[in-house]
């Protein structure tokens, strides 16, 4: 296999099949020394981050396969950190999609004359371009469609995702007294549509348990242990 990418969380190989394989690591992106799914910055490292994200990477893209809706998942070798995967192709040069249940992270920092912390977000989808050196700015769904990045009505269908795959992810922390309070989504082109793609792990969403944040090893113990 051939590396094509070195990631902040996982590089990128491509297969001879020409599948890709994700080889996770143990870094996650933190703000001020702090985990913080929303940053964009590699600060810290978490021994075991690696195979527990890929643990529930697994599992919840099982469980949104399972429910109709497409991902690039194929299979998971937990011992090895790692995932084999459909290619896909990156919508523009890559955007990430979240969905607030509440503000909190980044939302404050960008909202924060409007929002107050831990205010209540009706599963609010927002669409920033990854962008490292720019921060990662949101972007509207005019520019999207004047930029030629997405299509007016791609964007429709990639919000209808965001909702009902983070819906699906909210009930499943919700059934172990757990809530979502943002998720930070990528998606891809297979075969002409949307698919989930990259991990949907602790590292990329922000989860609390009884008022408290849950850190990204201790969501995949009450998940899965």
């Amino acid at each position: 296999m051939e590396m094509i990418y070195e990631g902040k969380t996982k590089d990128v190989y491509e297969l001879k099949d020409g599948n890709y394989l994700l080889r996770f690591k143990d870094d996650v992106t933190s703000t001020d020394g702090e985990f913080d799914p929303g940053s964009n910055a590699v600060g810290m490292s978490i021994n075991g981050m690696g195979r527990g994200g890929l643990r529930l990477s697994e599992y919840f893209f099982k469980k949104i396969d399972d429910a109709g809706f497409p991902t690039h998942f194929l299979s998971a070798d937990i011992g090895k950190a790692e995932m084999t995967v459909l290619p896909a192709e990156k919508i523009g040069e890559g955007l990430e999609v979240i969905c607030r249940y509440r503000a909190a992270g980044s939302c404050l920092r960008r909202y924060g004359t409007y929002v107050t912390e831990g205010q209540t977000l009706d599963a609010f989808v927002e669409v920033t371009l990854k962008d490292d050196e720019r921060g990662d700015p949101p972007i509207s769904r005019e520019a999207l469609e004047m930029l030629g990045i997405l299509e007016n009505d791609e964007y429709g269908s990639l919000r209808f995702l965001t909702r009902r795959i983070s819906g699906i992810i909210k009930e499943e922390l919700e059934q172990r007294d757990m809530e979502l309070c943002d998720i930070k989504l990528e998606f891809g082109r297979i075969e002409n549509g949307f698919a989930l793609i990259d991990e949907v792990s602790g590292g990329n969403m922000r989860v609390y348990k009884k008022g408290t944040i849950v850190p990204p090893l201790d969501l995949v113990r009450l998940m899965l242990d």
